[in-house]
């Protein structure tokens, strides 16, 4: 919802001031198909560059993750501990033996199956019966635990938080990229440098259409974005 009255703020503000100006949007209207197509044409193909397919996908799961808000909620939160308070306890009571067809096979276990939302992130899944098996491996060193969960959260963190780097590799491109279709804006210009200067005028207000979007799409939309997206709100 948030990011949603943002962008309303911010086309609001920023359209609403150049019409209170006495800007006119004909001239915009008219430049900004083509001056877009050059400008996120061009950041959209250095992004395929720069990634793999992995990273091409994440980022775009990105813009919908940050649309949805958060994926984990106080009442997740709360399932997560009730969950690892069930295995521990079965653990404790029970021995390793009947902890093992649990973390062997989460998805037919009855207390995996109680909390369906944690069940379907393969990663939360995976993390807790890889932890609890090493427990019941090596119960004598918990230290030796603890450090592969930290590197497993650390990997995870770094794979996580591509995408948003990803995005926000794009937002620092676009102002330079925009630059690129205001150029080739004032080269078409100078084509036609015995128009005029009502002519030369519009060319040149169309051409600098080019700076506006890059700047704005990068420090307006993308840009805000990949912050978003690369803070705990993200999941």
């Amino acid at each position: 919802m948030f990011p949603i009255i943002g962008l309303v703020v911010v086309f609001g503000m920023v359209f609403g001031g150049f019409m209170l100006a006495g800007g006119h949007f004909e001239v915009i209207i008219e430049a900004a198909p083509m001056e877009f197509m050059m400008i996120f044409g061009a950041a959209v193909g250095a992004l395929i560059i720069s990634n793999d397919m992995n990273g091409i996908k994440g980022v775009i799961g990105g813009f919908g993750a940050v649309m949805k808000g958060p994926k984990w909620g106080k009442k997740d939160y709360g399932d997560l501990l009730a969950l690892l308070f069930q295995l521990t306890k079965l653990m404790k009571t029970k021995g390793v033996v009947a902890l093992e067809a649990h973390i062997e096979k989460p998805e037919e276990s009855a207390i995996f199956q109680k909390y369906p939302k944690i069940l379907k992130d393969h990663h939360v899944t995976h993390f807790i019966c890889d932890t609890l098996r090493m427990m019941t491996m090596n119960l004598e060193d918990p230290h030796q635990v603890e450090d592969v969960i930290d590197k497993q959260i650390e990997k995870h963190h770094h794979e996580a938080l591509h995408p948003a780097h990803a995005l926000q590799g794009m937002a620092d491109g676009l102002p330079a990229l925009g630059i690129v279709a205001a150029v080739l804006g004032i080269v078409k210009t100078m084509g036609a440098i015995s128009e005029p200067p009502e002519i030369l005028g519009l060319m040149i207000g169309k051409a600098l259409v080019g700076t506006f979007l890059g700047v704005f799409l990068a420090y307006g939309i993308v840009g805000p974005m990949a912050s978003r997206l690369n803070s705990g709100d993200r999941t």
